[in-house]
This record gives C-alpha cells, structure tokens and sequence, in this order.
C-alpha cells in the first residue's frame, strides 16, 4: 500500500473541499464544546452533591414570645420543652449528634450576615434585638439521605416553631445546575446529529468529485480499504482539529471561570468556600471523553458511507 498517495490524496481533498471541511469542522467543534460542558455541569453537580451532603443539617427552631405557629401558644420554649426535644434527638436512629444555638450565637451570625446593607437597612436591622431571634437546634444526619423521620418526628413538639430542611435552599442551585447540563447535553446532541450528516454530505461530494478516479482503481484491482483511506483521513484531520479546538474552549472556560481572577470572579469560582468545585482532572476526563467521541463520529460514518458511494 502506497502511503504517499493516501497522503497525497487526503491533501487534495482537503483542499478541494475546504468550506465543507471548514464547516465540519466548526460543527464538530461546537457539539463536542457542549458535550464537555455537560460532562463538567455532570461532574459539578456530583461534587456539590457529595460535599454538602456531608454538611446538610436539619434546624430546629423554638418557639419565641412573638412566635404565632400552634406549638408556640404559650410563648417561647421551656425547659420542660426543650428537654422532650432533646430526648428525642439523642435517642432517635437518624440522628448523628446535634448542638444547641443560642439567642446571642443566633444574633451574632445574623449581625454578621447584614453587616454589609446600606445605611437604611442597618436602621431596620438595628431595631432587631438578642431576644428576638430563636434557639435552635442543629442535627447532622447519620445518612444524609434519611432524614424524614427525624424531620416528623420534632416537627410537631410543643415549643418547637418550625423545622427547617438545607435541601429546601440547595434545591434551586441543584435545578439550575441540572437544566443547564440537559440543555448543553440537548443542544449537543442535535448538533452531534447535524455533524453527521454533515460528514456523510462531504463523503458524498468528495465521492463524486473523484469518480473517475474510484473507477480507474476498481478496474486495476484496487482494495476498499485502500480507496476508504483517504476519505477517512480527510474527516480524520477535521475531527483532530475540531477536538483540538473543543478542547481549548474547555481549558479556556476552566483557565478564566474556575482557577482565573476574570469576569469580577476575584480569585475564581474555587476560591469560593460555599461548595467543590471541579478541578483540571474533570477537565481532562471531559476532555478525553469528547476526544473518542470524536474520532467515532467521524470514523463510523466515513467507513459506512464510503462503502456505499465508492461502489461503481
């Protein structure tokens, strides 16, 4: 097999079919954007999952004299309360152990909150005093995942004004994460469709171009495999090259969004505290995945469509 001519070949194809190579290209280069985007948003939503729930608590509220729920008729928790309360969470199977906060700790973290609100805020906040915020509890969950039971079975105390879940505020962070990888996975796939038939298109006309040439080879006894290899070379660079690029827009996002100081993101999205964040190695297995992905999409299709357009 002459490799010379396979390479010549592959050269003047690419040159005689540069706008469809081009937008091959650029098809594939988006859908394997999205796709790795999916796979980071995928990766994301597992790490932010995994880290707070090791940190998810339930919170326990007592009642205070301005409490109006129907465990609080007669005002702010007592001792008695507070007692039946503690009982069942120190010998309920859920729960893993829990702290007592009190009216100060409560206020201090509240102060320390809105500490940053303009001056006409800080003069509403400042009428709010020690005694006006409630005790609570603070329970971590042995199992992240059961905490119903826990959850019934304080809600309803006396001296007990509501119970509140994390997950109740996780929840839109978890929604918003999810609708934007289905989003990316959606739009890459009708793009992963589109650079198909994209690449059957070009098959085709580069077929068509050269038939007088595929016909010569067939009468000399020329092999499919040997008239396959050009063909499969030419969409070969273009998958290289749009992999290439796909992965450069998703080192870019990890380089300016989640390690760089950029876009008013002081120190990047990993300097923030409030949750893990995906890392490089993320970015190389997203990476690795659009890579393969890459390859098949063009390699599977080439030899499929060749068989059928080379027959003369």
């Amino acid at each position: 097999m002459q490799l010379r001519y396979v390479f010549s070949e592959t050269r003047t194809g690419l040159k005689r079919n540069v706008s469809m190579t081009i937008a091959l290209i650029v098809t594939i280069f988006v859908s394997l954007t999205l796709v790795g985007v999916g796979i980071l948003l995928q990766k994301q939503a597992d790490k932010a999952e995994n880290y707070w729930g090791t940190k998810l608590q339930i919170t326990v509220f007592l009642c205070t004299d301005n409490s109006r729920s129907e465990q609080c008729a007669n005002g702010a928790t007592d001792p008695a309360q507070k007692a039946a309360i503690e009982d069942i969470l120190t010998n309920h199977p859920e729960v893993a152990s829990y702290r007592f906060q009190t009216k100060q700790e409560a206020y201090d973290v509240w102060r320390k909150v809105y500490s940053g609100k303009d001056k006409a805020e800080q003069e509403i906040y400042s009428t709010v005093t020690v005694d006006d915020m409630p005790e609570s509890y603070w329970v971590t969950l042995k199992d992240p995942q059961k905490y119903r039971g826990v959850e019934d079975a304080v809600a309803g105390m006396d001296g007990v004004n509501n119970v509140q879940d994390l997950r109740a505020v996780l929840k839109p962070i978890y929604n918003f994460i999810n609708a934007m990888k289905l989003g990316a996975l959606g739009v890459a796939v009708f793009l992963l469709v589109a650079a198909v038939l994209q690449v059957a298109n070009t098959i085709r006309l580069a077929a068509f171009a050269r038939r007088r040439e595929i016909s010569i080879m067939r009468l000399v006894g020329a092999g499919t495999l040997y008239i396959q290899l050009p063909f499969l070379m030419e969409t070969l660079v273009a998958a290289l090259i749009g992999v290439g690029l796909a992965a450069l827009a998703i080192g870019a996002l990890m380089f300016f969004f989640v390690y760089g100081n950029y876009f008013g993101l002081p120190g990047g999205l990993r300097d923030s505290p409030i949750v893990e964040w995906i890392d490089w190695w993320d970015a190389a297995y997203a990476v690795g995945a659009i890579a393969v992905l890459g390859v098949l999409l063009t390699v599977i299709p080439t030899l499929v469509m060749t068989r059928k357009y080379l027959k003369v």
